[in-house]
């Protein structure tokens, strides 16, 4: 299967190659040895690590966080009927909102700095976190937790007992689904305002007219959200073999 994507991805690149400024004018489209040689130029004087480390400590700050809150409330409500009822419009109506139309109040609030990156990039997180944590919760065999509760197992027994082992798959494909989110947030903030980050390398080439630039700050965003998804997945074989051995 790998070679069958190797393959793929040769044919893609040379197909790029041979229509770039045969069919398609080289200005719309660049061409791969044109991005190759501006990546290479970028990471050659240095200048591309300082854009990356930018759009990283936002990425995985903002994940954290709302990684976190959506976690800990996915638990919180999931565990508790009647909150999750009573708080149900006002999280679904927060929901509904487009994240990216509260951008220009977290620059506001939090100023032109990486905060308003890291709150764009934890905001878009949280809701699918919370959501597939909620629904893990709630899952659970509640039959398993009413044995607990007749033999006078402790709330926090339950908890790392059995619901966190039985939500831990529903918790990893949220945090799996969020990982490109949390990285989007990063780079919407940093197109919006910034002057660092891959998204204002992105923003700045485009100004310029550098179409190879574009092409070359796509190719670093996009490996980062395979890295980042990769560091998840591996995360969570390493838990899932926790919860085997715990058993």
């Amino acid at each position: 299967m790998m070679l069958m994507q190797v393959a793929l991805g040769v044919a893609f690149l040379v197909a790029w190659q041979l229509i770039a400024g045969r069919v398609i004018d080289e200005f719309m489209i660049s061409s791969p040895l044109a991005v190759a040689q501006r990546l290479w130029g970028w990471f050659a004087d240095g200048s591309i690590f300082v854009h990356i480390w930018a759009t990283l400590y936002a990425t995985l700050i903002g994940f954290f966080i709302g990684a976190t809150a959506g976690i800990v409330g996915g638990i919180w409500l999931g565990l508790s009927p009647f909150l999750s009822r009573l708080l149900n419009p006002f999280i679904w109506a927060f929901n509904a909102l487009p994240k990216v139309a509260l951008a220009p109040l977290f620059i506001l609030w939090f100023g032109l700095g990486i905060n308003s990156k890291v709150a764009l990039a934890a905001v878009l997180v949280v809701f699918l976190v919370f959501v597939n944590t909620f629904a893990g919760v709630r899952e659970v065999d509640q039959d398993l937790v009413e044995s607990l509760r007749l033999m006078r197992a402790k709330r926090r027994q339950i908890l790392t007992k059995v619901v966190l082992p039985s939500a831990t798959s529903w918790i990893f494909v949220g945090l799996k689904t969020a990982v490109p989110y949390a990285l989007i947030g990063a780079i919407i903030g940093e197109l919006i305002a910034a002057n660092r980050g891959l998204g204002y390398l992105v923003q700045r080439a485009g100004s310029e007219f550098d179409t190879a630039g574009v092409f070359a700050a796509l190719v670093v965003i996009a490996l980062l959200a395979v890295l980042f998804n990769e560091a998840v997945g591996a995360v969570q074989t390493w838990l899932e073999g926790w919860k085997v051995v715990s058993r």
